[in-house]
C-alpha cells in the first residue's frame, strides 16, 4: 500500500465529507466502514424520513425510500472512488488500527498519522419496563415496517418523534405522542413550538404532555416508537484500551478543532467529528466539522461559524430555527427586539394555499459591544419552506448583518422569503 496521509473511521456524512475534502487537497486517505456508506442519515435517518414526508401514501413512501437511498448511496460510493481514497469495508477498533499504522504507512512509522473518528450515533433507549416488547421500535424499525400501523404511539416529542407523528397521521394512522416535558421540540422557540403542536392537534394527533411512561404495557398501540434521542456510537472502538475517557454523555471530548486532547504521543492527531463528539448532532454539522478537522491537519485557517447552526424539523408544515430562543435571550438578560411575521399575510403563501405559519426574528444592538444597528441574533419559524427562510437568516448572521441592512436587501416578489421583511 502506498503512503497514507489520513485514516477515517466511518463513512457517514462526516466521514465521507472528510475523505472527499482531504482527497481534493491531495491527501491519501484510507476510510473504514463496516456497514453501508452514507451512515445513519442516508440509510435510516434524515433521507428516508424526508421521502416519507414527500410521499402521498405509505406504500409509495416505502418504494420511493428504497429508490432514493439507493441513488444517493451510489453517489457516496462514487465520491469514495476518488483515486486518493481507499475504502476498506470492515469494522476497526482503535487499538488494532494504531498497532497497524506502519503497514498503512509504508514510508514511515505511522506514529502521529492523523485519524478521524466519525462513527455517528445510535438510538438512546430509555430503561422503561417492557421496552423489549415486540411492539417497541426505534426509527429504523419504524421505517422497516411493511404495513401501516392502525395505532402508533410515540414516546418523545423531539425532532424524530414529531416528524414521524406528522407523517404517519397523514398516512392514516391514529397517532399519540407522549412527552415528559411541557412542550414539544425544546430547541425551538416555545411560542413557535406550541403553535405547531396546536396545528398538528387539529390534524388529529393526540399529545400527552408532561407525561412520563411508567410501563410499556400501559400504552395501547399496535406499534410504539421510542423517539427519546440518540447517543454517540463508540461501542466496538475499544477507546478505553488506549486511554480515551468518554464524557458523561458518552461522547468523545474534543477541542474546537475537533481534536482529542491526549498526552500520549501515540494518540497525537486523533479527531472526532459529527454525532460521536456530542456537540451538534446534525448531519450538516458533521460535514462542516469534517472540513475544520482536515483544515487543522493541513494547517489551514477557516472562518466556519459553528456558533451559528441552523436546524429544521420536517413536519407538515415544517419548522426551523437558528440562534437562541426568546426564553434563552430573557435568561441571558439580552435587551432584544422581536419581530413577528405570518404566512397568512404573504402573497406567495396565499397562492400556494399554505397560510399556516409564523416567524420570529430576534435582534439586539451591537452584541459585540460596538455601535451600529440591531444585529440579527436568530430566527425561529414554522410554515411552508421555513427551513429555506431560516437558512437565509443563518447566512446573514454569519456576516453580522443588521435588521436595517436586511430591510435594504431586494427580495423577489412574490416569494415566501418576503416574510422576513414583512
Amino acid at each position: 500500500m502506498e503512503k497514507t496521509d489520513l485514516i477515517i473511521i466511518g463513512a457517514g456524512p462526516g466521514g465521507y465529507r472528510a475523505a472527499e475534502y482531504a482527497a481534493k487537497q491531495g491527501l491519501k486517505v484510507v476510510i473504514f466502514e463496516g456497514a453501508e456508506v452514507g451512515g445513519t442519515c442516508l440509510n435510516v435517518g434524515c433521507i428516508p424520513t424526508k421521502t416519507y414526508v414527500h410521499s402521498a401514501t405509505f406504500d409509495q413512501a416505502r418504494q420511493r425510500m428504497a429508490e432514493v437511498v439507493a441513488q444517493l448511496r451510489a453517489g457516496v460510493e462514487a465520491i469514495l472512488s476518488h483515486p486518493n481514497i481507499t475504502l476498506i469495508r470492515e469494522k476497526v477498533d482503535l487499538p488494532s488500527l494504531l498497532s497497524n499504522l506502519p503497514s498503512l504507512n509504508r514510508e514511515g512509522s505511522g506514529e502521529g498519522l492523523p485519524i478521524i473518528i466519525a462513527t455517528g450515533s445510535e438510538t438512546k433507549w430509555l430503561p422503561i419496563p417492557g421496552k423489549d416488547d415486540p411492539r417497541v421500535v426505534d426509527s429504523t424499525g419504524l421505517l422497516n415496517l411493511e404495513t401501516l400501523p392502525k395505532r402508533l404511539a410515540i414516546i418523545g416529542a423531539g425532532v424524530i418523534g414529531m416528524e414521524f407523528a406528522s407523517v404517519f397521521r397523514r398516512f392514516g394512522s391514529e397517532v399519540t405522542v407522549i412527552e415528559y416535558l411541557k412542550e414539544c421540540l425544546p430547541a425551538l422557540d416555545s411560542d413557535i413550538a406550541k403553535r405547531l403542536r396546536k396545528y398538528l392537534e387539529k390534524q388529529g394527533i393526540t399529545f400527552r404532555m408532561k407525561t412520563a411512561v411508567q410501563d410499556i404495557a400501559d400504552i395501547d398501540a399496535d406499534v410504539i416508537l421510542m423517539a427519546t434521542g440518540r447517543k454517540p456510537r463508540t461501542e466496538g472502538l475499544n477507546l478505553e484500551a488506549v486511554g480515551i475517557t468518554l464524557a458523561p454523555n458518552g461522547a468523545i471530548p474534543v477541542d474546537d478543532n475537533y481534536q482529542l486532547s491526549i498526552v500520549n504521543s501515540q494518540l497525537k492527531g486523533i479527531y472526532a467529528i459529527g454525532d460521536v463528539n456530542g456537540r451538534q448532532m446534525l448531519a450538516h454539522a458533521a460535514e462542516m466539522q469534517a472540513v475544520r478537522a482536515v483544515n487543522h491537519i493541513l494547517g489551514k485557517q477557516d472562518n466556519i461559524r459553528f456558533d451559528i447552526m441552523p436546524a429544521a424539523i420536517f413536519t407538515t408544515p415544517e419548522a426551523a430555527c437558528v440562534g437562541p430562543t426568546e426564553e434563552q435571550l430573557k435568561q441571558q438578560g439580552v435587551a432584544y427586539q422581536c419581530k413577528k411575521s405570518f404566512w397568512r399575510a404573504n402573497g406567495k403563501a396565499l397562492a400556494m394555499g399554505e397560510t399556516e405559519g409564523m416567524l420570529k426574528l430576534f435582534s439586539a444592538s451591537s452584541p459585540l459591544g460596538g455601535t451600529g444597528g440591531a444585529f440579527i441574533l436568530g430566527c425561529h419559524a414554522y410554515g411552508a419552506h421555513s427551513a429555506d427562510i431560516v437558512q437565509e437568516v443563518s447566512a446573514l448572521m454569519c456576516k453580522n448583518t443588521t435588521i436595517e441592512e436586511l430591510a435594504d436587501m431586494v427580495h423577489i416578489h412574490p416569494t415566501l422569503s418576503e416574510i422576513l421583511q414583512a
